[in-house]
């Protein structure tokens, strides 16, 4: 069975494995004179914050939204417990009539296509960019909108670099990355923060070979198909060696401190935003926090080089994908719901004061979102931002390969990644479990 046939059968097996929780508890403004005006405001509830990088601007915007609109419309956010699975999550307020009137997913899409409404034809649906709602159409519906642009690699501290007399874009395999890495240190910085968090390992740092294992989409979806069929070997594979290597190099010269503990976020943002380290393996969502830091520095992103053969595909590409798609319940809530939840989404999507929330700098509330909408009047115009686009105009880049990976497999992929970072695994005892992970 191919990958897409698969996700979309496993709704059923998700839902009655995932785990209960007693709820989630909701969080918003007091009533605004807005919402006091009309009779009966429309409460709309959200799950979660979109992302907790930005959980403070997101309430703002719902606070802005809900103090000033006129379509008599109450936005609730329905706190999310940081590091549980979606469905651990929304499961039981389904099961107790309480389910989310708006959801952001991404491997879920498949699992939830059933129960959400269909995009197809809407005003927000028409104004996404051109092959930004591909995924989230499963079998002719529109499940999902996409949120933003986001795009993951090796983030640097600009003024380290410099220093070191490091040019990112001169970095093309991976004895350049390790010449770099030498210039860092003889500054006296480490030269790198490798996270251990299971999600960045098991998502964002696994996706680095899955998304340079063919110079073609079809052949890297039918790596995974073999690796569902048990048929591929990883430890055979010359690129997923290639990416072990890059792997340990960066554990060689990363910086004690990181981690595979929770806080290894935070100490990351810290450790590259004062030069503590010139770089650090995560994504553009990190740039607020790096920001809000350092606010006068300067950030970039750029490729994981996994060869020494400078041509060889991928070495000289980011990872750019649609991080979430905002999903809107249709089983469970009712049609002035859904047309609140819409209301909503349109004001932050096509007004200036919308867009300011979404896509504005952080340090003025702004969410910092690339946006993928056409009319927007707001760009980012942050360092990193700029990085991205001319990897995006140059063709440079590489899949999100892990969007197409079955829900709860990131987390598989992730503790097993932890066992080989903490040295308690070798190769081919990770590349098992790595290919066990399928099939589970």
């Amino acid at each position: 069975m191919s990958v897409m046939r698969r996700r979309a059968a496993a709704v059923a097996g998700v839902l009655a494995s995932a785990l209960v929780l007693s709820g989630c508890a909701a969080s918003t403004s007091e009533p605004t004179e807005s919402a006091a005006s009309c009779e009966t405001p429309t409460e709309v509830t959200w799950l979660n914050t979109i992302k907790i990088e930005i959980q403070e601007q997101f309430r703002a915007a719902v606070d802005e939204y809900n103090a000033v609109n006129t379509d008599c419309v109450q936005i609730t956010i329905l706190d999310y417990p940081q590091g549980e699975p979606f469905f651990s999550v929304a499961t039981p307020l389904y099961e107790a009539g309480n389910a989310p009137v708006v959801m952001t997913v991404l491997q879920e899409l498949p699992d939830m296509a059933p129960r959400v409404m269909d995009w197809t034809g809407t005003e927000l649906a028409g104004l996404a960019a051109a092959g930004t709602l591909d995924k989230a159409n499963i079998d002719g519906k529109q499940v999902g909108i996409p949120v933003t642009a986001e795009a993951f690699g090796l983030l640097y501290n600009k003024a380290v670099l410099d220093e070191a007399g490091v040019d990112p874009t001169a970095i093309k395999t991976r004895d350049d990355l390790e010449a770099a890495f030498k210039a860092v240190e003889a500054t006296g910085r480490k030269a790198v923060h490798f996270s251990g968090l299971w999600w960045s390992l098991g998502a964002h740092f696994t996706n680095v070979y899955h998304a340079t294992a063919a110079a073609e989409q079809d052949g890297r979806l039918a790596i995974l198909d073999e690796l569902t069929a048990g048929s591929k070997s990883l430890i055979d594979d010359a690129q997923f060696t290639n990416w072990l290597d890059t792997f340990d190099l960066l554990k060689k010269y990363s910086i004690d401190s990181a981690s595979i503990a929770d806080t290894d976020y935070d100490q990351g943002v810290e450790n590259l935003a004062t030069g503590e380290t010139g770089f650090w393996f995560m994504g553009n969502w990190a740039e607020p926090n790096l920001l809000q830091t350092t606010p006068e520095g300067s950030f970039g992103v750029m490729p994981v080089p996994l060869s020494n053969d400078a041509a060889s595909y991928g070495n000289d590409g980011i990872s750019v994908g649609v991080p979430f798609y905002i999903i809107i319940d249709e089983e469970q809530s009712t049609q002035e719901e859904r047309d609140g939840a819409i209301a909503f989404i349109s004001w932050l999507l096509t007004t200036p004061e919308g867009q300011a929330r979404w896509s504005g700098p952080i340090e003025e509330d702004g969410m910092n979102f690339i946006p993928v909408y056409s009319g927007f009047g707001v760009e980012p115009s942050t360092y990193m931002s700029q990085d991205i686009a001319k990897y995006i105009a140059d063709g440079k880049a590489l899949s999100w390969i892990n969007s197409y990976y079955p829900t709860g497999l990131q987390d598989v992929y992730g503790a097993a990644a932890q066992k080989y970072y903490d040295g308690k695994s070798d190769r081919a005892t990770f590349a098992k479990e790595l290919e066990a992970a399928w099939k589970k």
